[in-house]
């Protein structure tokens, strides 16, 4: 039996309420689980937080998983839910700054443990401060203080629709900054966007 076949048997049987499937899933998937949260997060015990969280939701979401597709990548959703909800409370502007990080993924495969996701917050921010002044300040206020259109062409004086050049600049400047760097690994969000949502709703 291939591991996709214990996979689906094993999900199988949590639906149908057993307790060692989910102790097997647990087993199976926990520390990997782990290693993600703590490699975005740098805090083991807000790691340990995210896949109590995730498995948690798995337990009580049980009756509603599907069989025919990928329990990993659903794990892995629900943690990076619950990892931006952790940066939620750490800190608006990182998670500002994490999900700029996840536009510009270009992994559709998997991910790298050696990643160092501190590198990209650091690159990003240069990248940032070496934009033209006038852009940066645009960019700032819509993408990490969430600002509308109008507000920001009122507070610098200019149209909404120069404030939508360079924010169109902005991310072209920023898209093609990573793409040279062949960003990948732990920002991976990608990867689950074509994906079918393994349960009715997470």
């Amino acid at each position: 039996m291939n591991n996709s076949s214990i996979e689906k048997n094993l999900v199988l049987g949590l639906k149908n309420d057993n307790h060692n499937s989910f102790k097997s899933l647990f087993q199976l998937y926990s520390k990997p689980l782990f290693k993600f949260s703590v490699s975005y997060l740098k805090s083991k015990e807000a790691a340990e937080d995210v896949v109590q969280e995730v498995f948690t939701t798995v337990w009580n979401k049980r009756k509603e998983l599907k069989i025919n597709t990928s329990f990993k990548s659903y794990l892995f959703t629900i943690a990076l839910n619950s990892i931006r909800k952790q940066f939620n409370k750490l800190s608006g502007l990182n998670e500002a700054k994490h999900e700029i990080l996840l536009d510009f993924s270009e992994n559709k495969s998997g991910f790298d443990d050696e990643d160092d996701y501190q590198i990209l917050l650091e690159k990003l921010d240069k990248l940032i401060g070496s934009m033209p002044e006038k852009r940066r300040q645009v960019f700032i206020r819509k993408k990490l203080e969430e600002k509308s259109l109008k507000d920001i062409a009122q507070e610098l004086n200019i149209t909404t629709k120069t404030v939508e050049y360079h924010i169109t600049e902005s991310m072209k400047f920023l898209k093609t900054e990573f793409e040279k760097m062949q960003v990948k690994g732990l920002i991976f969000f990608s990867l689950f966007i074509a994906q079918d949502c393994f349960c009715e709703s997470v």
